[in-house]
């Protein structure tokens, strides 16, 4: 079988499974997020942490909800690595300098899960466990509860309340991410990944020599940080180690979970807004932007431009040989448009014009499908954006989901848009000018150009602030610098969205449903589908189209 039929195979194999999983997982998040009863272990943590789940909730109090417990779980995380020299299973590893908790702290709480150390070489047991595998969890939640927040502010009508933020963020963590990650934890460790809390050992090499590696809760780690969009590795490999994925079906298996929420958040999305077909027109978008990505990133891979590559016959320098071009592509492009970060293969190596997609579908706000929850409340944003525009072009009010889309409602949009860009484009232009950052760009000089080297830095940052995690790799990021102004970067860049979404959403909830008319845009047809393409790959070609000039197109033209 050719490689490229091999691809084309997981491909499609890939679409049936989450196909069959769309309509039970997003109408059970539906039921989930609409039920009126509480479970009796959601009750219990209630009384554990002092919330009333049954108080409704104005879009400040949310709010204040999510900053709280997000401001605690970083507190919390930065202390539990200052202190991990004394903690036991620490695995005999140092404590975390200042600068690299607060990054890895900020990391995991923004669900980015950007790591600028090597896991099997910094992180004991309980750090791994207690602080970043519970991380995964309910970031992951998090965004989910901000999602059905902006829902819920299409569905209501003059109340402003969005629900409760303690009752969605347990529920989506107990409900929905605790028993599929189970699952999948079985079947990542039936299949042969790791999960154990042994010691480091001494394993001979086939050539000769011996190397050291340890164990650890893999399997478990593994399956919540593909499901909940985060990233962070056991290991420094990543997902290209043979104990995080052993092999072709874990690597298909592993790009299911990371995909699997995001789409059938619309299908939740629909039912909780009460038509069905608003959630199929926003996965139509979505599907057309993540098959595209797809079908470009596997063509750039399998031409493997260059002598180089041409004579090895194909671009496998950076990929695992068990994951072959085709699955390394279908995993690159399904991490880099959403937030997960996690990685198969090493970014770097891939064709300047695969780079070029990988930052390209960052820079889109990782929205075809996106992060767990951000991936829509993003697209919902942009969905208003594209109905301002066709109402301007008809000289009509726009309208959405039969809300008003005014004044108000069209700043907080545009704010939510800005920025991202302003803080990736800001860093980048910073680094590429303080030469302490630009000593850090390692393949620069081996490369003979410094196109290469900007990409490193603009990748780093734009993964960073969209709450991504991957990088190129060629970049030292564990300095002072890159650890302060990419962990700012992260928060900034998931917390600041946040509130002007939940603005939003209060904004939406205060208003009266407009009656539907003749003249309303009917926003679940193709054509709706298709304007929100056009106005989220023309928005994102207008802000980021200069740097990638001098980025990866200016290495694929060279």
């Amino acid at each position: 079988m050719s490689p490229v039929l091999a691809g084309v195979l997981q491909l499609t194999a890939l679409v049936a499974a989450l196909a069959l999983a769309y309509r039970p997982l997003g109408d059970h998040m539906a039921a989930v997020y609409n039920s009126p009863r509480h479970l009796r272990v959601e009750k219990i943590i209630y009384r554990c942490i002092g919330a009333d789940a049954d108080a409704g909730m104005r879009w400040p109090a949310y709010l204040r909800g999510v900053l709280a417990f997000s401001a605690a779980g970083v507190l919390f995380l930065y202390l539990l690595q200052r202190v991990q020299g004394g903690l036991p299973l620490s695995l005999g590893f140092a404590s975390i300098s200042p600068d690299q908790a607060f990054n890895t702290a900020a990391s995991f709480v923004a669900n980015t899960n950007w790591q600028s150390y090597s896991g099997e070489q910094a992180m004991g047991h309980v750090v791994q466990t207690a602080g970043l595998a519970v991380q995964n969890f309910v970031s992951a939640a998090t965004g989910m509860a901000v999602a059905i927040a902006l829902v819920r502010g299409f569905a209501r009508s003059r109340t402003g309340e969005l629900g409760n933020f303690w009752a969605d963020l347990v529920r989506g963590t107990v409900r929905v991410l605790l028993p599929i990650a189970v699952v999948g934890a079985l079947v990542l460790v039936a299949c042969g990944a790791l999960q154990n809390f042994s010691g480091i050992h001494e394993v001979g090499q086939f050539m000769g020599g011996a190397q050291q590696t340890n164990g650890g809760a893999v399997a478990s780690q593994e399956v919540i940080k593909e499901l909940g969009t985060n990233g962070g590795g056991y290991f420094n490999a990543n997902s290209a180690h043979p104990f995080e994925n052993p092999g072709a079906f874990t690597n298909l298996f592993e790009i299911f979970l990371i995909l699997v929420i995001p789409f059938a958040l619309t299908r939740t999305f629909g039912k909780l807004v009460g038509n069905v077909k608003q959630g199929y027109a926003v996965l139509a978008t979505m599907g057309v932007i993540w098959l595209g990505f797809t079908a470009l990133m596997m063509w750039s891979e399998f031409a493997h431009g260059g002598p180089a590559l041409q004579a090895a016959g194909a671009a496998m320098e950076g990929k695992e040989t068990r994951f072959g071009v085709g699955s390394s592509a279908i995993f690159s492009v399904a991490t880099t448009l959403t937030s997960t970060g996690a990685v198969d293969s090493f970014h770097s190596s891939f064709t300047a014009f695969g780079g070029g997609i990988q930052l390209l579908g960052m820079m889109l706000g990782e929205i075809a499908p996106g992060g767990v929850g951000s991936g829509l409340y993003g697209m919902l944003v942009m969905a208003i954006i594209a109905v301002f525009i066709a109402g301007l072009m008809v000289g009509r009010t726009p309208e959405y989901l039969g809300k008003k889309i005014g004044t108000r409602e069209i700043k907080l949009a545009a704010c939510f848009i800005l920025i991202t860009p302003a803080l990736v484009l800001g860093f980048t232009a910073a680094s590429m000018v303080l030469p302490d950052a630009l000593a850090s760009q390692l393949n620069t000089k081996a490369l003979g150009a410094g196109a290469h080297g900007f990409s490193e830095v603009l990748y780093a940052f734009t993964s960073g602030a969209n709450n991504n995690g991957s990088a190129f790799a060629g970049l030292n990021a564990n300095t002072p610098w890159y650890n302060t102004t990419i962990g700012l970067a992260m928060l900034l860049g998931r917390f600041l969205p946040m509130v002007f979404v939940l603005a939003l959403a209060g904004s939406l909830a205060e208003q009266k449903p407009i009656p539907e008319t003749a003249g309303t845009l009917r926003t679940e047809k193709p054509l709706f589908a298709g304007l929100l393409v056009g106005t989220i790959l023309i928005i994102t070609g207008l802000t980021y189209f200069p740097a990638l000039a001098l980025g990866p197109l200016a290495e694929g033209l060279s």
